[in-house]
C-alpha cells in the first residue's frame, strides 16, 4: 500500500499526457497491481481518419491478353446446357471450331454434357477457340488448334482410386442425410440395397438413426470422375446395429457380409422398390376403392411415381408378362419350385424381358403404373408359397450361403480393415441435417 501511494504521488506532479504514459509503464512493473485507470483530467486525443481513393486505370483484355496464347476458362456444365450456350460462356466465337465439334466423331461425347461436370477451354481475346478439355466417364475428349487445323482427340485416363469415409444421422430420410453429408445418390442406393434384407427403409427409419461409409471414389488429375462401390458400411437403426464388408470371394464375384462372415444377401428384398411409400398393406378386408366393395388385399401396395424402376425380388424365372385382367400390365416369376412374386399395375416391362428368361436379385424387370384395377400410379406386390398369399412384410426370409471355410482366413482379414475404418469414424462428429 506503502509503494502504491508513492507511485500516486509522484503521478500527481506530471503533466496529464506525461502521467498516463508513466502508469502505463509502471503498472506492468508491479504483480501486485490488478488494475488501474487514466487518472482525472487525462487529456486524449482524437485520431483523425482519412479516406484516400485513387482511380487504377485497367488494362483492357486485348492488353492483359496475348492474342496468340489466349485465355483459359472453366465452365461447370448446367442442367438443360447444349454446346452451343457452353460455347458461349466460355465466350467462344468461333464458327470453324463449331463446326469441326459437330461433325468430329471423336467430340461426339461433348453432346452427352453431365450436369455438375466441368469444361476447361482456352481461347483468343477475340474468341477463337485454342484448346478445349472435358473428360467424359474414362475418356478425354481434347481438343487443340495447330498452325492447320482444329486436332480432335479422345484419349482413356489412367484414374486415381481413393477411399474415402463419411458418416452421417438421419434428420427425415437418407437421401436426405447424404445430401447433408456431400454422398452421391449412387452411394445412397448402395447403402439402401446393402441393408435392405434387414431394414425396411419404407417404414423403418426413424429420426437419430445414422450409418458410416467407406467408399471408392476415382479421380482425374484432382477432380472426382466416379464414384465406386461401398466397401464398407454400418447403419444404426432403432438401436440396432447392422455392419457390411464387400469381400471377393472368387475374381469377379463379390457380396456383402457380416463382419463375423454371414452372408447379408438373402433369397428376397424385402421391398422390390427403391424407396416408396406403403399405401395398403397386406389385409384380409379392405375396401377396394375401385369396385367400392370389400375384398381381401392379399399383397403390398407401394405409392412411387409413373416409370419408377421395379426390381426382381430375387433370382428367378419369368412365368408371367403382359395384361392380367385386375392386374392390369403384370409380371410373374418364378422362384425354386415353391416360391412365385407377383408386380402388378405396370406402366411398362423392361425391354426384351419375356417368358422362360432368367433374372437375377435386384434386376430391373418393369415400370411403376396405373393399369388394370387401380386410381392411381403404384406397384401391387405379392408373395407366394406354394401358391398361398403370404406377407411380405412379415414372412421369414431365408439367408444365402455364408463365407466357406477355405474362404475364411482371407475374409477376416479383409474385415479387419474395413472395421478399423468403421471404428474410426465413430469418433467422428456427424453431418446433421435440420
Amino acid at each position: 500500500m506503502i509503494l502504491t501511494h508513492k507511485i500516486a504521488k509522484t503521478l500527481s506532479k506530471l503533466s496529464p499526457r506525461h502521467r498516463l504514459a508513466a502508469a502505463l509503464i509502471a503498472v506492468p512493473c508491479f504483480s501486485v497491481v490488478a488494475a488501474f485507470g487514466i487518472s482525472p483530467d487525462t487529456l486524449v486525443d482524437k485520431v483523425t481518419f482519412n479516406n484516400v481513393t485513387e482511380e487504377l486505370t485497367l488494362p483492357s483484355l486485348a492488353q492483359a491478353v496475348d492474342n496468340e496464347a489466349g485465355f483459359t476458362r472453366e465452365e461447370r456444365i448446367q442442367r438443360g446446357d447444349t454446346v452451343a450456350s457452353l460455347l458461349a460462356r466460355l465466350q467462344i466465337d468461333d464458327a470453324e471450331a463449331s463446326q469441326v465439334l459437330r461433325n468430329n466423331a471423336q467430340a461426339r461425347a461433348l453432346y452427352q454434357l453431365i450436369p455438375g461436370k466441368v469444361v476447361r477451354a482456352t481461347a483468343t481475346a477475340d474468341g477463337k477457340l485454342v484448346s478445349l478439355r472435358y473428360l467424359s466417364g474414362t475418356n478425354l475428349v481434347s481438343v487443340d488448334r495447330t498452325a492447320d487445323e482444329l486436332v480432335v482427340k479422345q484419349d482413356a485416363v489412367q484414374l486415381e482410386r481413393r477411399v474415402l469415409m463419411k458418416s452421417a444421422e438421419i434428420r427425415n430420410s437418407l437421401f436426405g442425410a447424404t445430401d447433408a453429408a456431400g454422398l452421391p445418390d449412387s452411394v445412397a442406393t448402395q447403402i439402401a440395397e446393402i441393408f435392405s434384407t434387414d431394414i425396411d427403409f419404407h417404414r423403418d427409419l426413424r429420426k437419430g438413426d445414422r450409418f458410416s461409409v467407406v467408399y471408392e471414389v476415382f479421380y482425374d488429375r484432382g477432380e472426382p470422375v466416379k464414384y465406386g462401390r461401398v466397401l464398407t458400411a454400418e447403419f444404426v437403426n432403432q438401436g440396432k446395429a447392422y455392419t457390411a464388408v464387400y469381400f471377393n470371394y472368387s475374381e469377379n464375384e463379390g457380396g456383402y457380409y457380416t463382419a463375423d462372415g454371414k452372408n447379408l444377401r438373402k433369397q428376397f428384398l424385402r421391398s422390390p422398390l427403391e424407396f416408396s411409400r406403403i399405401t395398403s398393406g397386406f389385409s384380409t378386408a379392405r375396401f377396394h376403392p375401385v369396385l367400392q366393395t370389400w375384398r381381401a388385399h392379399k399383397g403390398i401396395d407401394y405409392g412411387a411415381p409413373t416409370g419408377t424402376r421395379v426390381k426382381a425380388t430375387a433370382d428367378g424365372v419369368v412365368e408371367i408378362t403382359g395384361r392380367s385382367g385386375g392386374y392390369g400390365t403384370v409380371v410373374v416369376l418364378r422362384h425354386q419350385s415353391k416360391y412365385t412374386t407377383w408386380y402388378g399395375h405396370l406402366s411398362g416391362i423392361a425391354k426384351g424381358l419375356r417368358k422362360g428368361q432368367r433374372v437375377t436379385q435386384g434386376e430391373v424387370i418393369g415400370f411403376v403404373g396405373s393399369t388394370g384395377l387401380a386410381t392411381g400410379p403404384h406397384l401391387h406386390y405379392e408373395f407366394r408359397i406354394n401358391d398361398v398369399h403370404q406377407n411380405p412384410l412379415n414372412v421369414a426370409m431365408p439367408a444365402a450361403l455364408p463365407i466357406s471355410p477355405e474362404l475364411k482366413p482371407k475374409f477376416e482379414q479383409t474385415a479387419k480393415l474395413y472395421i478399423e475404418r468403421l471404428n474410426l469414424l465413430r469418433t467422428t462428429n456427424l453431418a446433421r441435417l435440420d
